[in-house]
């Protein structure tokens, strides 16, 4: 295996899933100025919009998740093609 070409600056890292503020400790190179507060210990943060504890795959929930109305404004742009 070639040497030098796999990061060495591993540490925990605090991962918050932000539609449902569930907070996972894993090992982590991602680069963040935030930190998060986990039972009495400070982690660096990376937030995210989905993870494995919101993701309709694995939760078994589908919902429709129209941000900025775009469902809306589709229709609106359209609605003049309707026979």
């Amino acid at each position: 295996m070639k040497k030098g070409i796999h990061p060495e600056n591993y540490r925990l890292v605090a991962f918050k899933d932000m539609s449902n503020d569930e907070v996972f400790l894993t090992k982590s190179t991602a680069n963040t100025k935030e930190t998060l507060e986990v039972e009495g210990v400070e982690y660096p943060l990376v937030k995210l919009e989905i993870s494995r504890t919101s993701h309709p795959y694995y939760t078994g929930k589908s919902k429709l998740v129209d941000t900025a109305g775009r469902i809306d404004k589709f229709k609106n742009k359209y609605a003049k093609f309707k026979k």
